[in-house]
């Protein structure tokens, strides 16, 4: 006589073992695909690439036809975040970005975006790196695609994830792009000239885009903390409530 129950339980258990196989091994395909990513760089859009600053090799970038480098770091990341400005073939953006919640990104996006734009325009490719390419190149890359294409902070960071499954902005950057996003449309529709805005909407689009000045918004209040302790969300909560006064002009 068969015994039904135990039966059932070794079915059970092997469907659980699977289970917990399969879990593994796609755990460990992503876990390789990362390792493999943060030291390389990958293609996000057509002519964009955004990876660590071991990329921007002279050799790597002759490579792959990449001949405009933005490169994102502090002053004391110098000696070992290059630049490889001696290349007269090579156009270099040096931005001065420090990779923490109170540090004011978005004052870059414009100047970003016109590089890139003047790169792929004359059929240029363009290599977006910091450090290890995950949190201020990647915002940087992020705010771009989601002008480029009218993407949401969210809707940018699932398409560039796809792409570079490392990219991790920190909270004070992700709160910046979605700031954004309301500023790169009024701008846009401003110059369109869409006939869908009334007056009323129109005007509130003009005073959206004349209020923000990319170059004189002041760095925001750094959040009291000592050396141990961690940055909290209560304090990247402040800090994008701070930046959205400044953004509006209040």
């Amino acid at each position: 006589m068969i015994d039904v129950s135990s039966q059932n339980f070794l079915n059970d258990e092997y469907v659980i073992s699977n289970n917990i196989t399969s879990i593994l091994n796609q755990r460990l395909f992503y876990t390789t695909r990362q390792i493999h990513e943060s030291k390389t760089m990958q293609e996000i859009i057509p002519g964009v690439y955004l990876g660590p600053f071991t990329a921007a090799q002279r050799n790597i970038l002759l490579e792959n036809g990449i001949n405009h480098v933005i490169c994102v770091r502090q002053e004391y990341e110098a000696h070992f975040v290059p630049e490889i400005n001696n290349d007269p073939n090579i156009a270099y953006l040096t931005l001065n970005i420090a990779d923490n919640v109170t540090e004011n990104i978005i004052r870059f996006f414009p100047k970003v975006r016109q590089f890139i734009d003047d790169a792929l325009s004359n059929n240029c490719k363009v290599l977006v790196h910091g450090n290890e390419g995950n949190s201020r190149s990647a915002t940087l890359v992020l705010a771009y695609v989601m002008e480029k294409f009218g993407l949401s902070s969210s809707e940018a960071l699932q398409f560039v994830k796809a792409k570079r499954a490392t990219v991790d902005p920190n909270e004070g950057f992700r709160a910046q792009l979605i700031e954004y996003e309301p500023i790169y449309k009024a701008r846009q529709i401003m110059a369109n000239g869409e006939t869908s805005c009334d007056s009323r909407s129109k005007r509130k689009c003009e005073q959206l885009t004349e209020t923000v000045d990319y170059n004189v918004i002041q760095r925001p209040p750094t959040p009291n903390m000592d050396s141990t302790s961690e940055i909290s969300v209560k304090a990247c909560e402040d800090f994008s409530d701070h930046l959205y006064r400044l953004l509006r002009g209040s």
